[in-house]
């Protein structure tokens, strides 16, 4: 892991991404679960200075060097400053990291990250950080979750997908988009379009008029008619929906990450995987059913629409 040194073998991993409640910590306990199933070895990385409550031990904690509340009570900063303030203290204290990966050489790293849009959006100390781990012969994917009840809200969809790009052109890492809690999204409401509307982000001029009747948002139609035209221009944000209980989510999910940084597994690797799927029946399949969600608001609202013709 020598700054630079071709010899070096290469490193593997994900840095996990996402605003607060998002999900970050339990995908890193699902996924390092599922990859050690497939004969991976996975190490957990913190480097959320604010997680306290881990629910499972880490190969790494970023609170051996910082804690966000030994920062709040010597500088008197709030907790938004004063997390900068322990990332910019990782990147200056970059060594530590650095001889704390070498004794995780040879395993999968997944880099649990801190829950503050900012630090992903226009702050450098975190994305510097990242810089350095490439230069360590780290191939990392960003791993951005987002909780899926946004798609439930046309306005708030528009403001996660305005995030989500600015944060895949500021991190400047291959991303993977990621719609957590997808098997919770019923609890949230309907949704107004299918569901691979959302994943696919397709033509959001739907999503415009959509808002457009709400007399609040009529009231901003320009101005996200002009946002709306921001994000596809880009044309680079889609998701990719996850259920962190449901073996073939987390395998697409898996699949898409290890595309994204360049993973290749092995033979042993392919069959472990072919019999953890098989062994994936009845009750514990259940993403087919997280796919077809919208099916059932459609037919529910067909039958709401029938009902009030016969009342007519």
């Amino acid at each position: 892991m020598s700054e630079g040194g071709r010899g070096s073998s290469l490193a593997f991993g994900q840095v996990v991404i996402g605003p607060p409640g998002s999900g970050k910590t339990t995908y890193c306990q699902a996924m390092s679960a599922f990859l050690g199933r497939l004969g991976r070895s996975v190490a957990v990385v913190n480097l959320d200075p604010a997680n306290e409550a881990l629910p499972c031990p880490c190969a790494l904690d970023i609170a051996e060097l910082v804690t966000l509340p030994d920062v709040m009570a010597s500088l008197g900063l709030g907790p938004n400053g004063g997390l900068i303030y322990c990332m910019e203290y990782l990147e200056a204290n970059a060594d530590w990291l650095r001889d704390k990966l070498r004794a995780l050489r040879g395993h999968y790293v997944l880099f649990d990250c801190p829950g503050q849009v900012e630090l992903y959006t226009h702050h450098q100390a975190l994305k510097n950080v990242f810089a350095q781990l490439a230069k360590w012969n780290f191939r990392l994917a960003a791993v951005h979750l987002v909780d899926s009840h946004y798609c439930t809200d046309p306005g708030k969809f528009i403001s996660v997908l305005c995030t989500s790009l600015s944060t895949m052109l500021h991190v400047e890492l291959p991303h993977v988009n990621v719609l957590s809690k997808m098997d919770l999204i019923e609890q949230y409401g309907r949704l107004a379009f299918n569901l691979d509307y959302y994943t696919e982000v397709l033509d959001l001029s739907y999503l415009v008029d959509h808002l457009a009747s709400d007399p609040f948002f009529r009231n901003f139609r320009r101005l996200n008619e002009k946002l709306v035209e921001v994000i596809e221009d880009y044309s680079l944000v889609s998701f990719v929906p996850l259920n962190v209980q449901d073996k073939q989510s987390m395998r697409q999910v898996m699949q898409a990450v290890d595309k994204a940084n360049g993973y290749s597994f092995g033979d042993q690797e392919h069959r472990s995987l072919e019999a953890l799927m098989s062994a994936a029946v009845g009750a514990d399949f259940h993403f087919s059913s997280t796919l077809a969600v919208q099916e059932k608001y459609v037919q529910s609202q067909d039958k709401a629409v029938e009902e009030e013709v016969m009342d007519l």
